[in-house]
């Protein structure tokens, strides 16, 4: 049986990325090629390590090689990742961050830090190297939610320019305010003075490279989301709300911020947290006490993705309490809930690079 690369490559020319809609050739997702005998082996970049389909990728390559070249050849087909980006080295603010995601809500009180702590670990669990940047300058948590409350950044010279080192919680990279004020002390400060303290996190701060930098936002729409989108390229938001009417009402707002023609970042998808609750001794049970499917009806509503339900239980409280964020060593059905979250937003993220135009900064003219 003489196999050759050129036609293990046209087999693969068959095999289309389930989101992306063209085949793995013309993405350039297929690497190291050999042959020996009747055994072939390659691999398949894909755009992140937390792809939802990597096993229907997987199966499709050895059924493709099968039909197309011949049924009993030994396949085997490894997987890595790259995650794609449309900014990573073309700006000054950031230019080893491949993709910046801003996690915003209409409201407080609907756990955005809580979802923001639990994306964050669940898409460095898959793989991925993820920072997180606390935005919420008057009431910063994330802190609290990694356990470092007392964490003190240390500052080293880079080409002349004092730089912070984020604090390393659990392999997330961490910036936040919290961090440099007495959590019994408020911030009092206007409008200017926190939109100057964002944008010294954002290019003051010594990022590793990351695949993913993620922007916990404060409440509503404010100085500090317009700071966000004219400092730096934002590759989009997540929006995060519960299902009761008045949260709904207020998400509204923030997708029509980031929609304004002026702003335009793209929405990757609403989440939509306390969604049931479902008590520890009977698991099986779920109660909608704010309302059924409110997050779903405002994607539909939107046109926007839906990236999943996070249910309102005890775990999910404790670890934002105890510094462990509660995907790390929750229960089943909490750890699914927040690992099905990072893979939908990763997709929407890679979608997003795929078919979309290059990430701008935002211009604002006042």
């Amino acid at each position: 049986m003489n196999i050759t690369q050129e036609a293990v490559l046209k087999a693969l020319s068959t095999v289309e990325e389930p989101d992306l809609k063209k085949d793995l050739v013309t993405l350039n997702m297929v690497d190291k090629i050999s042959v020996d005998g009747n055994k072939v082996s390659f691999t398949i970049i894909l755009t992140t390590p937390a792809c939802p389909l990597k096993e229907l990728i997987r199966k499709r390559c050895v059924d493709a090689i099968h039909q197309h070249i011949n049924k009993d050849i030994e396949v085997t087909v490894n997987l890595t990742a790259e995650v794609t980006s449309t900014r990573f080295g073309t700006t000054p603010v950031l230019p080893k961050v491949k993709n910046v995601i801003a996690i915003a809500s209409g409201k407080g009180g609907v756990g955005k830090s809580t979802v923001t702590s639990n994306l964050a670990m669940a898409l460095a669990k898959s793989g991925a190297s993820v920072g997180v940047l606390d935005a919420d300058i008057f009431g910063p948590s994330i802190p609290t939610m990694f356990g470092v409350e007392g964490g003190r950044p240390e500052v080293t010279e880079v080409d002349g320019k004092n730089m912070i080192i984020p604090i390393d919680s659990m392999g997330i990279k961490i910036i936040s305010m919290g961090f440099l004020a007495p959590a019994e002390n408020a911030v009092v400060w206007r409008g200017p003075m926190a939109s100057k303290a964002l944008t010294q996190f954002l290019g003051d701060t010594l990022w590793d490279e990351l695949d993913y930098l993620l922007i916990d936002l404060p409440p509503g729409t404010s100085d500090i989301h317009l700071t966000l989108v004219q400092a730096v390229p934002v590759t989009g938001v997540v929006i995060v709300t519960t299902p009761q009417k008045v949260a709904l009402a207020d998400a509204v707002k923030g997708v029509a911020m980031f929609r304004q023609p002026q702003i335009n970042v793209p929405v990757l998808g609403v989440v939509e947290n306390m969604a049931y609750f479902t008590p520890a001794e009977l698991p099986e049970n779920k109660y909608y006490i704010f309302g059924k499917d409110g997050g779903k009806q405002l994607s539909e509503r939107f046109e926007a993705p839906f990236l999943g339900e996070v249910p309102l239980v005890q775990s999910i409280r404790e670890g934002g309490d105890n510094g462990v964020p509660a995907v790390k060593n929750a229960d089943e059905a909490t750890t699914l809930a927040f690992e099905n979250l990072a893979q939908n937003v990763a997709r929407q993220v890679a979608i997003r690079n795929a078919t979309q135009p290059k990430t701008q900064k935002v211009e604002i003219k006042v």
